[in-house]
């Protein structure tokens, strides 16, 4: 799961450089990732390439993306 800086880095490296997300906080203490898109995200795909990095990630969508770590 998420649990260190490097997680951290890896979250926001694939959602910085992924069409249409507008911005990604990472709070590695609290396990989460928030992510802001615009509407035409490929939200799909998205989640597939977060949890390519880590299978335990739960991703919840709201008005945003948010992606969880499973301990």
């Amino acid at each position: 799961g998420m649990h260190c800086n490097s997680c951290k880095v890896l979250i926001e490296d694939v959602c910085i450089d992924f069409v249409g997300v507008e911005s990604c906080n990472v709070d590695v203490a609290l396990g989460t990732a928030n992510i802001s898109h615009i509407e035409t995200t490929d939200i799909a795909a998205l989640i597939k390439e977060i949890k390519q990095l880590d299978s335990n990630y739960q991703v919840e969508i709201g008005s945003g993306c948010e992606c969880r770590s499973r301990t």
